[in-house]
């Protein structure tokens, strides 16, 4: 298992300290300080993150609710993930809840109820609280706010901690369930959905825990409010409440209406990330075919979808944060104008009592409860999503007629296998199977199979393109399940696969993969795979990473690894999918002497092949076509049988084993990097460091629009607030106005008689104020201003959310549009994981949580402006406090940010591999299912989601540690405001006395939350920043060129003068001093061993590397032409097959440039017309991601008619045919001769043959040109490379090779 653990160093990581925490410590965070003070002088990274607690520990928490949801399924029609999670994490939920019940109604209920009280004192003539009382009544306040302040943040820790064990076993369950899905549920899913489902739809468990309690704890707190309003002041107190409960449906309905755009939002993110994934796996060919236009508008038309939806939720969520901001003001102003106009006159007392029982329905009502509805519906939606996907059909291996554990790791070494106590020999037996791809297909992939291999047998499928081979393999494999008939397999298997499959951890790793390691039987392994020679030009020996789908390797290195782990785990079967297709000629016979027929010989061998001339050392020969058995035997039965392929086996002799050469692209290109360079180790991800610049910020308000928009949002802040703070300042002074006529009405002697405690040295500011204002005016003035308040804070919050979708589309069109113009070494270097958490967490973070954040601080922060001068203007000695209190927090925050934002990126930073790991055990799934490795990709998935969690509860503490001590401050500073009332007796009016109390303990709160969300602002901005860090990658260097003639090239002349290339300034010069010249219409084939630089000629030729020297094409410098106009002007038909899903047509011609005439005369060029003509929608027909409804070889054809549809004057073919049959290989070779005849043709040669009649051949060795002439002349060296590579074939094709070359001559020279 260490074998396959990740290629990162494995240093044990310390304990959490809440681990060992004490209740002090806990209650007061104490624990968390240590790392504040570590991350105050440095820097901090993944090395000083703690280990997971033991009870988020992934593989724990994924086994719990497998189980749970394993029941659900056996016990359950409809099986409900939310009784599964309920079931596993129930208890902990329910405890929670009832320490939340006791934090609403014992302590918070207790606040509003002391500061009546408190406020009595000082309304006039009252007797009912003395002086002592106030002082035990001020005193609880505070006290009541300490208690709560200890109860609340440990109440979030645990919490938010839940949340996150709910998302890592969902995660975990995820991934579980990808190991098992069968080949139709892949067709139906995507890479790109699993990881949205990872990414974003989990991400909502984290808040779902906070608010799935008040769905209850509102409705019980709103009945206790409205009876204490009741009792306390009356039935006009509870007009606001009946209001607030009226808006309760409209708040149910939007949310609603924000889980179907939820919804729609996640299928339009799964298609974006999905089409990122393609574009990411196919960028070289998008670079070479010039497609990024086209794709950058697929990507625009997704992403402009998506935003759609967004826009929609975020007016949704506009309106919802109006309403929190204004609901309450509008309540209170229901109440008192009710109160008013009934015949009362407005007193402080029932304005304040009223204004501070609505503060506690604000929190539960407006806020609390509709977070809740919104949340726990977008909950709902993505519990739908992902529940959907764990009832996707999964593979079944109940059909076979064999109990044997051959898919399960073992290590059996037996030639028998004991079934129902029966003995029965090693072997697979099939008759009569028909097998589907999909199910929902009328058609079968393969009809009436039988088949039959037994121990000790060499087996070969041969067959056309399409005809069904790999299919076979996947039967056997479990992988589909026969529709009739049946498939017996006894003893265990090993599965080499036709695409090799590497996951990014060293060359040993992917070779023992999980198995058992034994040296000699790894060393003899290594040897018969012709990897001995390779491991050597590695810096690290077999310790080498490979890198995300093993980039740093060549094909054919590839290839062997993927070989050698077939052959290394010690099985009864081994089903090797054409593993002799990427590799030279020499290795090739190596291989299959030395591994197929030597150490595999006692065992049970199926070899798919196009390989003919192996074929006579073989057994027993399958003939597929069309997913039939056209015919079996042995090599001299079907020699003698009348059949297609009669003739190409009787000419097999004359191929021999110069077939094998072919598919060795990047072999060469990245081999010839290998013994220059050395296979580079994966580099880390790009991490900010500091705090967030300020060009990051102004990026993100660039984006939104012009500053001036910017400059008019702000306006638009500012005016709402001062409106808002208007009206409570009104209600203020309105009550006092009340209590001045109330006063001037009574005689001076009971003035005098009054409550000692008013002191009238101070000349009260409203007595000449007051009689200018009735009653009415009054409301007129007090409704205004509530309305205007309401109108123009429901207008900005729309106008900003607008902004901030308008900033996101911005940025991610930046991004992509620099990501796929970035160089090539840029993909070589970041896993595909890296640039797709950039894509689906930051741009998500981006477009839903950034702007809730932004607005928050902005609001808080005018808030809090607002009332510190409203309380400042009533009592100037509360300034000091406030001002003292600021500071304390502005330094409290700076601790936090050097701490959490370091925190925050190594949270980023850890996510990415959980997406690489995914994406890449997806892509290798069938390999992982054969070997029965799932269980150790399963638990190297829970240690990636362990690192993050780690990460992730570390930022979580770090955030409520710092709360806490925010708050503390706060509750010193209530104290202050409280003793500045009670002790300087300056103020006489009730009204100011009440709206500083109110104002000062909603500032209390305010204050804090305003600085968490200022802090969690920076935080977020991460994700900006990170996005940022892309958009400012450098792109592909095109400067200082110019477009040549429209016609160019006319002649297809190409002239190297002493060209060097390397893959990146600091590496060594793979190609060296090259020159050379190809005159117009030659067909040139370019050959030399492994490393030589055949590849890199035509990265030089696309300018996909950095080049030195000049390369002329019709005497015109490639350097000088514009990088998209030089691609276009030149087809490539690449060794790896690269389809993108959406339809065929746009496969072949994405900027529809051609009719369907010039498409369809391709396609029959190519030998396709056929297979299309059959697909129900013709041209138009759907690929599925990387075009998996198509075999390899036939995705190689349409690759090659995308060729013939441009019809360019240069054509370069890097193995063109490397994964057709021989058939189809020589109809193509005489289209390629017939349509390319005016066309200059570079060839890297697979199969000597196809070249032996070029007019020239280019022997590349080590970086240089080692000979360049016809054939014909370069074969009369006998000393020569080329002659030494025509000898490596064997006599009687050498010979057949030099008739072919001398014929060539003699007929161009005549």
């Amino acid at each position: 298992m260490d074998e396959v653990r990740t290629w990162e160093a494995k240093k044990p990581k310390k304990k959490h300290p809440i681990a060992r925490a004490n209740i002090i410590s806990r209650a007061f965070f104490c624990y968390m300080l240590p790392l504040f003070a570590k991350g105050l002088k440095n820097e901090l990274n993944e090395n000083d993150m703690y280990g997971p607690l033991k009870s988020h520990v992934s593989t724990d928490l994924g086994d719990r609710l497998e189980k749970a949801w394993n029941y659900e399924i056996s016990h359950r029609k409809n099986p409900s993930l939310w009784i599964a999670l309920l079931k596993v994490f129930g208890k902990e939920l329910a405890l929670y809840g009832i320490f939340n019940f006791f934090i609403e109604f014992c302590i918070r209920l207790s606040q509003p109820l002391l500061m009546a009280r408190l406020l009595k004192y000082y309304e006039p003539n009252q007797t009912e609280v003395n002086e002592t009382e106030a002082y035990i009544y001020s005193s609880l306040i505070v006290v009541a706010s300490f208690i709560n302040v200890l109860c609340i943040h440990s109440y979030l820790v645990y919490v938010f901690h839940l949340g996150m064990k709910l998302r890592v076993a969902v995660c975990s369950l995820i991934y579980r369930k990808a190991l098992k899905l069968s080949k139709s549920s892949l067709a139906e899913t995507t890479i790109g959905q699993m990881v949205n489902l990872l990414s974003n739809d989990v991400g909502r468990f984290d808040f779902a825990t906070l608010h799935v309690h008040t769905l209850w704890i509102a409705p019980a707190e709103t009945i206790v409010v409205m009876s204490l309003m009741y009792v306390y002041i009356g039935p006009t107190g509870l007009i606001g409440a009946v209001f607030l409960l009226l808006f309760i449906p409209f708040q149910m309905y939007m949310g609603k209406k924000t889980s179907q755009f939820r919804l729609r939002t996640a299928i339009r993110t799964d298609e974006r990330v999905r089409l990122m994934n393609e574009i990411i796996s196919g960028i070289q060919v998008i670079k070479m075919y010039t497609w990024e236009k086209p794709f950058a508008k697929i990507v625009d038309v997704a992403r402009r979808k998506e935003i759609q939806q967004i826009r929609a939720t975020s007016i949704i969520r506009a309106i919802m944060m109006s309403c929190n901001l204004v609901l309450n003001n509008v309540a209170i102003f229901l109440c008192l104008t009710t109160y008013v106009l009934t015949g009362n006159t407005l007193t402080a007392s029932f304005a304040y009592t009223v204004t501070s029982f609505y503060g506690l329905l604000r929190g539960v009502v407006t806020m609390s409860f509709p977070q809740a509805v919104t949340l726990l519906a977008e909950t709902s939606v993505s519990i739908k999503r992902i529940k959907t996907f764990l009832l996707y059909e999964e593979i079944n291996t109940n059909y076979y007629d064999t109990n044997s554990q051959n898919h399960i790791y073992q290590n059996n070494k037996n030639e028998a296998v004991i079934t129902n106590g029966k003995h029965k020999t090693v072997g697979i037996h099939i008759r009569n199977a028909s097998v589907k791809w999909i199910q929902s297909l009328p058609e079968n992939a393969l009809e009436g199979i039988t088949f039959d291999a037994n121990a000790g047998e060499l087996i070969a499928i041969v067959g056309r393109v399409g005809g069904g081979k790999t299919t076979l393999l996947h039967t056997i494999l479990k992988e589909l399940p026969p529709q009739e008939g049946f498939v017996d397999v006894q003893g265990t298997i090993s599965y080499a696969s036709q695409e090799p499959w590497l996951f990014g951890g060293s060359i040993r790793q992917n070779v023992v993969f999980g198995q058992e390691f034994n040296q000699q039987r790894y060393e003899e392994v290594i040897r018969v795979c012709a990897l001995e020679r390779d491991l050597t030009l590695f810096p690290y020996g077999d310790r080498t990473l490979v890198g995300d789908r093993g980039v740093t390797l060549s094909g054919g290195q590839k290839a062997r690894i993927n070989l050698a782990r077939a052959v290394y785990k010690s099985a009864d079967i081994y089903l090797l999918d054409d593993p002799l297709s990427a590799v030279d000629t020499h290795v090739g016979k190596q291989l299959f002497d030395d591994c197929i027929c030597g150490y595999l010989k006692e065992k049970c061998v199926v070899l798919v092949t196009h390989q003919l001339q192996y074929l006579k050392g073989a057994d027993r020969i399958y003939l597929l076509d069309k997913g039939r058995i056209e015919a079996s035997g042995s090599y001299d039965q079907l020699r003698s049988s009348e059949n297609v392929f009669t003739k190409l086996l009787a000419n097999s002799e004359q191929e021999e084993e110069e077939v094998i050469r072919r598919k060795s692209k990047l072999l060469d290109q990245k081999s010839e990097k290998n013994e220059d360079e050395g296979v580079r180790t994966q580099e880390k991800e790009e991490r900010g460091s500091g705090t967030i610049s300020m060009t990051v910020y102004k990026s993100y308000v660039k984006a939104g629009g012009h500053f001036i928009k910017a400059m008019l949002l702000g306006i638009a802040f500012i005016v709402s607030q001062f409106f808002a703070s208007a009206t409570d300042y009104f209600v203020s002074i309105w009550s006092n106005i009340e209590q001045n006529r109330a006063e001037m009405s009574i005689s001076n002697n009971a003035l005098d008689n009054a409550t000692t405690i008013f002191n009238y040295s101070t000349p009260v500011p409203y007595y000449s104020f007051g009689s200018e204002l009735t009653e009415t005016s009054c409301v007129i003035i007090y409704s205004c201003l509530v309305f205007t308040s309401v109108i123009i804070t429901v207008s900005r919050s729309i106008g900003f959310f607008r902004y901030c979708m308008t900033a996101s589309r911005r940025l991610h069109n930046q991004m992509f549009s620099k990501i796929v113009y970035a160089t090539m070494r840029f993909f070589n270097t970041n896993p595909r994981g890296r640039i797709l958490n950039r894509f689906s967490k930051d741009i998500g973070a981006v477009d839903e949580t950034l702007p809730i954040t932004i607005v928050d601080t902005i609001q808080i922060g005018l808030s809090v402006l607002a009332i510190t001068i409203v309380i400042g203007s009533l009592n100037p000695w509360i300034f000091l406090p406030t001002i003292i209190v600021l500071v304390i927090f502005y330094c409290i925050r700076l601790v936090f940010l050097a701490t959490s934002r370091d925190i925050k990126r190594v949270e980023a930073v850890t996510r990415s591999p959980i997406f690489t790991h995914l994406s890449a055990s997806l892509e290798g799934l069938t390999t992982i299912r054969a070997f029965g490795a799932q269980e150790i990709l399963k638990v190297e998935f829970d240690n990636y989601q362990d690192k993050y969690s780690s990460a992730y509860f570390t930022f979580l503490c770090a955030n409520r540690t710092f709360g806490f001590w925010l708050d503390l401050h706060c509750v010193i500073y209530t104290a202050l405001v409280t003793v500045s009332i009670l002790f300087i007796e300056s103020e006489t009016f009730g009204g100011s006395v009440g709206l500083a109390l109110t104002q000062s303990t909603g500032l209390m709160g305010m204050f804090q939350w305003g600085m968490r969300q200022w802090s969690e602002l920076e935080n977020q901005m991460t994700s900006v920043e990170r996005i940022q860090q892309y958009i400012e990658i450098d792109p592909e260097k095109d400067e200082n060129t110019k477009d040549p003639p429209k016609l160019w090239p006319q002649k297809g002349e190409i002239k190297f003068d002493d060209l060097c290339l390397r893959y990146s300034p600091d590496d060594p010069y793979v190609l060296k001093g090259i020159s050379f010249e190809i005159k117009p219409k030659d067909k040139v084939g370019i050959v030399g061993r492994t490393g030589a630089g055949k590849s890199s000629l035509i990265a030089a030729l696309f300018r996909l590397a950095q080049i030195d020297g000049d390369i002329l094409i019709d005497n015109i410098n490639t350097k000088r032409i514009p990088l998209h106009l030089l691609r276009s002007k030149i087809s490539i038909i690449p060794q790896e097959p690269v389809l993108f899903s959406g339809t065929l047509r746009k496969n072949l011609d994405p900027f529809e440039e051609y009719n369907d005439e010039v498409l369809w005369n391709a396609l029959e060029d190519v030998e396709l017309k056929n297979v299309v003509s059959d697909l129900p929608s013709g041209l138009d027909n759907k690929m599925s991601e990387g075009g998996s409804n198509f075999s390899v070889g036939q995705r190689q054809l349409l690759c090659l008619a995308r060729a013939v549809i441009r019809n360019n004057k240069i054509l370069l073919m890097d193995e063109a045919t490397a994964n057709v049959d021989p058939h189809t290989d020589e109809l193509i070779q005489k289209t390629i001769r017939r349509k390319f005849a005016d066309c200059t043709v570079l060839t890297i040669a697979h199969r000597l043959h196809t070249i032996m009649d070029s007019d020239k051949v280019l022997v590349m060795d080590a970086g240089r040109v080692a000979e360049f002439d016809h054939p014909h002349v370069l074969l009369r060296n006998s000393n020569g490379v080329f002659t030494g590579l025509v000898k490596q074939t064997g006599k009687a094709m050498a010979d057949s090779l030099i008739s072919i070359a001398e014929n060539s001559f003699k007929s161009d020279n005549v």
